[in-house]
Order: C-alpha cells, then structure tokens, then sequence
C-alpha cells in the first residue's frame, strides 16, 4: 500500500478530465470514497495492480499539469486574498480610524485577484 497524497483529490478538481476515465475512477474512488485497491479493482474489473498503475500514473499527471499550469495554485492565492478583504471589510465596518489603511489594502488585494483571475476568465471576441 502506498501513502495517500490528499493534495490528489483537489488537483482531480482541476485537471480530471484530462485523465483517461479509468484514472479518473481509479483515483476518485481511492481518494475521495477511501475505498481500497481491492474494492477498486473489483468495480473495475481489473487487477489490484491495474488499480494501483491507473493511480500512480493520474497522479504524475494531475501533478505535471499543476506545474505547468499551476491552477490549484492561484485558486489557493486567490482563495487567501478573498478572505483578507472579507476580514479587512469587516474591520472597516467597525472602526473609523483605520479605515484608510484598510481601504488601501483592500484596493490592492482586489487590483491581485483580477490581474490572477484573468488566467480564468476567456477573453471576450472584438
């Protein structure tokens, strides 16, 4: 048996349907319904073995495409910076003298997530 990686199911968010359906299955199962390899290889009607590879190589490639596109990533940047300007508002709303500072900080936050979601919004035909 091999250690479980749980980064997995979050990268099979973002790149899981670039996996064949198999790996897909395979590591959907395994992470996310915590079956074991036996159970899997029985639903699938393959080998332990099979399972395992299936395994093994979706997640060398759920991690090559997080490297190269590094979505999950700046999901995580983006997640960071979404929850400092909820607080920062929420500060804001509470106190008159720091207002300023935190207006700042919120302007700067909101300038980082639309210059990073631009990676996630298709760009519109002229």
């Amino acid at each position: 048996m091999f250690e479980k990686d749980f980064r997995i199911s979050y990268l099979l968010d973002f790149y899981g349907n670039i996996l064949t359906e198999k790996q897909k299955d395979a590591i959907d199962l395994y992470y996310n319904e915590d079956l074991s390899l036996a159970e899997i290889a029985e639903h699938q009607y393959i080998t332990r073995q099979g399972v395992r590879d299936a395994i093994k190589r979706g997640e060398e490639i759920l991690f090559e495409m997080e490297e190269k596109l590094g979505y999950a990533k700046k999901m995580e940047e983006l997640t960071g910076l979404l929850e400092e300007v909820q607080s920062l508002a929420a500060v804001v709303r509470g106190s008159k003298n720091q207002q300023m500072h935190f207006y700042k900080r919120i302007e700067e936050n909101m300038i980082l997530i639309a210059d990073k979601t631009k990676d996630f919004v298709p760009e519109k035909p002229e």
